[in-house]
């Protein structure tokens, strides 16, 4: 009955997932936000400064009254999910995804407008200090006319106006109606020009007026009326701004971007959904199960936090996919290793489960550091890739080792696959009988003939020569940097026709807009994407994307970035790797020792300069996701030589005393035998998404798709034929210089007091 009832506890699990699931999964996905690159929209970066100069600087409470005014303008917009954010201590980004009318969004959040009643002799008689705030509404005249409403502070006043101009004789009795524009905001390029007064009406006034409500009319439409409303309600801005970065992306490109990145995460996780069921059996059924509640477990977390998924969000929900079946497997190649020794199934899932925490918890804890430095560092899309991974790495956690185990556990203890054990993926020739009494640290594998040790000179060289051939070529061709570190305007046209470049150069030429730098990129060659080192001004920008409009007959895509934010871009990529390596290092030094930490931070340098010597041959731009493939591949790299390490220390426990070269360099080939096939297991799964990402996803993160893919492939080669052997040419120059290591002396560092689950 005992044995019954856990598998229905199984069952009624699975009912109580798949019900929750398919009953709210779509309402979760609806309610998430998507950034400008899924939806399309404008965001602008304002760094701000004193009206005048040698005024007041810029406090805390005037930035909170900024964000505040522009809070009003934008309402006049009627975006749904605005996101207004404040960065350091005079910087405010603005975001406002799904705006259709940018150009109008970019005068609405800059323009401040001062109304003026003035009698013929251009005399001011009233002005917008006369006005009652948010008074100002849209409305229609009795004739159907687009009007605005005003409502004055003081009625009498305006009866004392209107009574001295209707007694003026005909021709002087008007009250002449102003607009006098002036732009709120600089372009970080040059000074905007300020626009001259516009004439709104000029009513003649024959009797005293005593009211406190005024009707502006003239050739207004129904969105202008609302604009003007919005901009005499939202008043002054209390500081200048300066544009320092301002980005906007068509609807239709957001559309098509997020078609693809979902097709891409379907096919990528079905591959790995197939590659677990195939390899590991009843073991890989459970993962299919729990990846799935990992899957939804974010998405409804980042829902619940509100925040806002970008393309690169949807990169890191699938990297965490990768991350979590690293967990899976680190704990199913433990299970089978018991299996293969013939203990249990019970025995080894028990076993399994414990030898593989210690693994597991090191991995996510190094990839949650340099999560948590991306975060710090990162912009606003990096910082939604950054809080999605670190959330993806969280939930992994949960759900591979508390989950899986949990199910798992389920069918072991029903007592149903105590004779099954080939439902684990294991092979009865390998099986050896329980009497034997073999040790899994003892196993055979099918690496037992390469000596990584023996062979790791020409490893060495080969990383050497590679290193220096990048450098020669770095030198040489240097970085294709894009505009979030060289600065500059970025163009991206997204055609209903195949293009060529030399088609577009000849039409931007024939709009006043040649370039030299253009790429023609996607699957159907449609799209194209132009870059110009000048920093254009916002007029200039409206103009650009005037001009393309009307000749490619849709809106394009535009990015502005000054030389500031470029530089701090650059300054702040550099200190995100430092300050991660340095994080690794000491957690890795803790929980190891530090030749280990020094090791993997070798071989992280030697992965993270391996990919940027490559986007150099290969002529790939360098921008600001690039940074956020170098970390995640920083995290993923460090998370399989954890592994390694780890597996080294367990032998290192059980060999007493190291006297030799030769017992030392044994040890550190066992452990890389034994951990190879979860390496190539792990890494396997995590390409299947990296690929389809580059063949399936959005061509603006096909960079940081093949960022990915050379990280990955450098992470495991270090992790395989680098960081081990440095740690063993560290270690073995310990022996060399304090003789034999005494491994039962220093049980606290080798010894196998890892957590129990």
């Amino acid at each position: 009955m005992k044995s019954r009832g856990r598998i229905v506890a199984f069952l009624l699990l699975l009912v109580i997932f798949a019900g929750t699931i398919s009953s709210t999964a779509n309402g979760i996905i609806k309610d998430i936000k998507l950034g400008l690159d899924l939806q399309g929209g404008f965001e602008v970066l304002y760094e701000l400064s004193p009206l005048e100069e040698g005024g007041e600087d810029v406090t805390p409470e005037t930035v909170s009254a900024t964000v505040e005014s522009l809070n009003n303008r934008i309402n006049v917009l009627g975006v749904s999910e605005p996101v207004i954010s404040v960065e350091g201590e005079d910087r405010i980004r603005v975001q406002l995804p799904g705006v259709e009318d940018q150009a109008a969004a970019r005068e609405l959040l800059s323009t401040e407008a001062n109304l003026t009643f003035r009698d013929v002799n251009d005399e001011i008689m009233l002005d917008g200090n006369d006005l009652v705030e948010g008074g100002a509404q849209p409305a229609f005249s009795q004739n159907g006319s687009p009007i605005v409403t005003l409502k004055l502070k003081d009625p009498d006043k305006f009866a004392e106006v209107t009574s001295e101009l209707a007694s003026r004789p005909f021709g002087e009795n008007l009250l002449v109606i102003w607009l006098d524009f002036e732009e709120g905001v600089d372009s970080y390029a040059a000074e905007a020009m300020k626009p001259d007064p516009k004439f709104v009406s000029a009513p003649k006034v024959d009797n005293r007026i005593a009211s406190s409500d005024v009707e502006i009319s003239g050739t207004f439409t129904t969105d202008e009326t609302r604009n003007l409303a919005g901009v005499l309600n939202a008043g002054a801005l209390p500081v200048k701004l300066t544009e320092i970065f301002s980005t906007s992306v068509g609807a239709q490109f957001g559309e098509q971007a997020l078609d693809e990145t979902v097709f891409a995460a379907i096919i990528g996780i079905a591959l790995i959904f197939l590659f677990m069921m195939v390899y590991y059996r009843i073991p890989g059924l459970v993962a299919m199960i729990t990846l799935s509640v990992y899957i939804y477990l974010v998405l409804l977390v980042f829902e619940l936090i509100n925040g806002v998924l970008t393309l690169p969000g949807i990169a890191a929900i699938m990297l965490g996919v990768g991350m979590a079946v690293d967990a899976n497997i680190i704990t199913y190649e433990r299970i089978k290793e018991e299996l293969r020794v013939g203990k249990s199934v019970a025995q080894s899932f028990a076993m399994g489960a414990k030898q593989s925490f210690s693994a597991i918890l090191d991995a996510n804890v190094t990839t949650l550091i340099a999560a948590g430095v991306l975060f710090y560092f990162g912009n606003s899309s990096v910082k939604g890739f950054a809080t999605m991974l670190i959330i993806s790495i969280l939930a992994s956690f949960i759900t591979a080792v508390w989950g899986s185990r949990l199910l798992l556990g389920l069918l072991v203890h029903s007592g149903w696959l105590d004779n099954k054990k080939g439902w684990f993926g294991v092979s009865a020739k390998t099986i050896h009988p329980a009497e034997e009494e073999v040790d899994t640290l003892d196993l055979p594998t099918k690496f037992d003939r390469i000596d990584f040790v023996g062979t790791r000179k020409m490893f060495y060289s080969i990383s050497v020569f590679l290193l220096a051939a990048g450098i020669a070529m770095l030198s040489i061709f240097q970085l294709n940097l894009g505009i979030d570190f060289a600065s500059g305007t970025r163009v991206e046209i997204l055609a209903d026709e195949q293009l060529t470049k030399e088609q577009v150069q000849n039409d931007l030429e024939e709009i006043g807009l040649p370039s030299e730098d253009v790429v023609i990129s996607g699957d159907e060659q449609n799209i194209a994407v132009i870059r110009y080192v000048e920093d254009f001004t916002q007029d200039e920008i409206a103009q650009i994307k005037a001009d393309i409009t009307e000749r490619f007959g849709i809106e394009p895509g535009v990015s502005a970035v000054s030389p500031t934010v470029g530089r701090e871009l650059a300054r702040n990529a550099v200190l995100a790797l430092a300050i991660a390596a340095l994080g690794i290092i000491i957690y890795a030094s803790i929980r190891f020792e530090w030749r280990m930490g020094l090791a993997a931070i070798v071989s992280l340098l030697h992965d993270a300069f391996f990919m940027i010597a490559l986007f150099s041959i290969l002529r790939l731009e360098v921008d600001i996701t690039f940074i956020a493939a170098v970390l995640t591949i920083v995290g993923y790299s460090i998370n399989d030589t954890i592994v390694t390490f780890d597996r080294i220390r367990e032998n290192m426990a059980r060999s007493g005393v190291i006297a030799t070269e030769e017992e030392l360099k044994e040890v550190v080939n066992k452990s890389l035998r034994q951990t190879l096939g979860r390496s190539i297991n792990t890494v396997a799964t995590v390409m299947f998404v990296v690929i389809a990402l580059i063949f399936f996803g959005a061509v603006s993160i096909q960079n940081f798709s093949i960022a990915l893919l050379i990280g990955l492939i450098a992470g495991t080669y270090s992790s395989i034929f680098i960081a081990a052997q440095l740690w063993f040419d560290l270690k073995r120059k310990q022996l060399g210089n304090k003789g034999p290591i005494d491994v039962v002396a220093e049980k606290k560092q080798w010894g196998s007091d890892e957590p129990v689950v």
